[in-house]
């Protein structure tokens, strides 16, 4: 089996525990957390996917009943770092995807507003369009040759991380909330300070648009949100070389009825950018190499329903699946509606 696919469980009276998906049943393994799994891995110098095989138990859970909250059993995000969430940086990549580049123009754009050339601003390409020109030219340079760098963006450590089924929140402050459909990496870096990548999972990378829309210089603000990872994690032999082409569909329901929906892709072949190059440009900064350090990374997006102009009401749930990478991630959208208060530092 080239790949395998593993989730991360709670219980209320159990030790959590690491499963590994044998559809339609979850296959506990003698594991708490797919990082200590992969520290031992990095220790013992075996391979992930073959430390993971030899600790499967017999114990199996209906996959259903978890995945639908039926269970006591709840699913945690795809990965974690149990112990100290300080230590996961949560990050991404921007204008990766056509789609994306062109969604940011039009977001960006003044369309009223003229260039001092005298033609309108709808004629002048963005600094977004730019950048994605860039990628277009230089950010597939070939194995082992650095390319152009692209876009990167701070979302928090491992305490914005959510699991499939918990809601997504638009705080006091925010302007909006929308899904990014995407996928991510997911890194430890080992005692060497060689990142090493465990593998790849279904993300909503979740951001206030409208925030961004108001100025592109607010791009940084609008990503400091929690966003949701899972509900499996892909590991194994098949993901050695990157991922060249997905396909796969996000979706909007409201009141048990879907209200929005289309297709999805993402890969090599869509993007800008190589994964080997994306990467390079994340991993390139010391304090991104720290040993034991990890990184949950986005690889950016190519359609979200805010791009159509659809926007979300609370409640709404975002639904995101890409082929070959396992179940739906389902997050409901929950608006904080209590009055946004002054945060004020008291002298020490």
């Amino acid at each position: 089996m080239s790949t395998l696919r593993l989730v991360q469980l709670n219980h209320p009276t159990r030790h959590r525990c690491v499963a590994l998906v044998e559809e339609p049943v979850l296959r506990l393994l003698s594991a708490t957390s797919i990082f200590h799994l992969a520290s031992r891995a990095m220790r013992d110098g075996v391979p992930l996917s073959e430390l993971v095989t030899g600790l499967v138990s017999a114990e199996t859970l209906d996959y259903s009943a978890v995945y639908e909250g039926r269970s006591k059993w709840r699913l945690l995000p795809a990965f974690d770092q149990p112990e100290d969430p300080f230590g996961c940086l949560v990050s991404g990549t921007g204008l990766t995807h056509k789609n994306s580049a062109l969604n940011r123009q039009m977001m960006h754009q003044a369309a009223s507003a003229s260039s001092a050339s005298g033609l309108p601003a709808a004629a002048q390409p963005t600094d977004s369009m730019r950048m994605y020109q860039w990628g277009l030219e230089g950010g597939s340079p070939g194995a082992g040759v650095i390319g152009v760098q692209p876009e990167w963006f701070y979302k928090g450590d491992g305490y914005c991380l959510r699991a499939h089924n918990e809601p997504l929140e638009v705080p006091a402050f925010g302007d909006d909330g929308g899904e990014e459909p995407e996928i991510a990496g997911i890194y430890i870096v080992d005692d060497a300070g060689v990142p090493r990548r465990i593998g790849l999972t279904t993300a909503n990378e979740f951001s206030d648009h409208v925030m961004e829309k108001k100025n592109y210089l607010y791009l940084a603000p609008s990503k400091l949100r929690n966003c949701a990872i899972g509900p499996e994690l892909v590991i194994g032999a098949g993901l050695d070389a990157g991922f060249d082409s997905m396909g796969g569909r996000v979706a909007i329901w409201r009141n048990g009825v879907r209200v929005w929906e289309t297709g999805i892709h993402t890969g090599e072949a869509h993007m800008a950018h190589s994964l080997e190059n994306l990467e390079h440009h994340h991993f390139k900064y010391a304090g991104h190499r720290i040993p034991l350090q990890t990184h949950v990374h986005f690889f950016g997006a190519d359609a979200f329903s805010f791009g159509s102009g659809f926007g979300l009401l609370d409640g709404d749930v975002m639904e995101i699946s890409w082929e070959g990478m396992g179940r739906p991630l389902r997050n409901p959208l929950r608006q904080i509606r209590q009055k946004q208060s002054l945060v004020k530092t008291i002298p020490l």
